[in-house]
């Protein structure tokens, strides 16, 4: 029997807000803290945090994602932006998903990685304009009705910030680690910090942090610039919060105009420097993560 094709003529309610068929997966919110559970079929979970927007942590998280199954894992990317969805230009996939013979949300897949997003679920330009409640139960129903067939690692593309989405990942989830994105300078790196003392507050392993943009090598002069400041930045903070250094993404051209056709790094030029910086990374994570 075929998927049944996910409709976007749903009946919107608070307690069902992406419309799906009731399979009873879900709790009532009740009071007091949620208990953490596992993602059904999903060996390892990792989130990948900024705490600041415009640091590129979507671009990393996706190159993370692909390397992982570059490295022959079976791995999947969870966008938990339901405001400002990345992950469908990044991985070049739009449509509607279908669902699964238990009414769960199937993922969309390219270049070898399963994604869900609420970007599949709603128009291109279509916003979300969604309170706080309605926002957390559709998070859920991501976290929980999605039926990801069997996974070695799931990456989970946080949102900017330390506010309700962060918080209730971090409540329900059983996360195998944290990953802090930053570029070296001061105003980005106060808060990646603060990002750092969330994780350490609700008990979340941070497997490390990774440094953005922090060296631009001119393709005509062929000199180097730290653009954003000095270079140490990133692993200065690293030291003196106690946590790894897992590693430089340069600031390059291709990043970007990769990322924007939706055919990342790691998959557009596999034997590129920077493909090289994505997949030490991605086994510096899998390492501490026992992958």
């Amino acid at each position: 029997m075929n998927p049944r094709l996910f409709s976007t003529l749903r009946c919107l309610q608070h307690e069902n807000p992406l419309g799906l068929p009731r399979t009873g997966s879900i709790p009532r919110m009740q009071r007091g803290l949620p208990q953490r559970r596992n993602i059904k079929d999903v060996k390892k979970v990792i989130a990948v945090s900024s705490a600041k927007g415009g640091v590129g942590k979507s671009t990393i998280a996706v190159n993370l994602a692909l390397a992982f199954a570059k490295r022959g894992l079976r791995s999947g990317i969870l966008d938990t932006d339901i405001f400002g969805p990345s992950i469908p230009t990044l991985l070049n996939l739009s449509g509607e998903p279908r669902l699964s013979s238990n009414n769960q949300l199937i993922p969309l897949s390219n270049y070898g990685v399963k994604s869900m997003s609420m970007g599949y679920l709603v128009g291109d330009e279509a916003p979300v304009v969604w309170r706080g409640l309605m926002v957390m139960k559709a998070l859920q129903q991501l976290l929980h009705e999605v039926d990801w067939g069997g996974l070695d690692i799931l990456v989970l593309d946080l949102p900017p910030g330390t506010g309700d989405t962060q918080l209730t990942i971090t409540q329900e989830i059983i996360l195998d680690g944290a990953i802090i994105i930053s570029t070296p300078q001061d105003i980005a790196l106060k808060d990646a910090v603060k990002g750092i003392n969330m994780f350490k507050k609700t008990n979340i392993p941070i497997l490390g942090m990774v440094q953005n943009m922090s060296l631009f090598n001119c393709p005509h002069c062929h000199n180097s610039t730290h653009i954003f400041g000095s270079h140490s930045g990133v692993e200065k903070a690293c030291q003196e919060h106690g946590i790894n250094f897992l590693g430089d993404i340069p600031l390059h051209a291709s990043i970007c105009d990769d990322a924007d056709r939706g055919k990342p790094t790691v998959v557009s030029e596999p034997d590129s420097e920077r493909t090289r910086s994505f997949m030490t990374i991605s086994q510096r994570v899998g390492d501490l993560v026992g992958l």
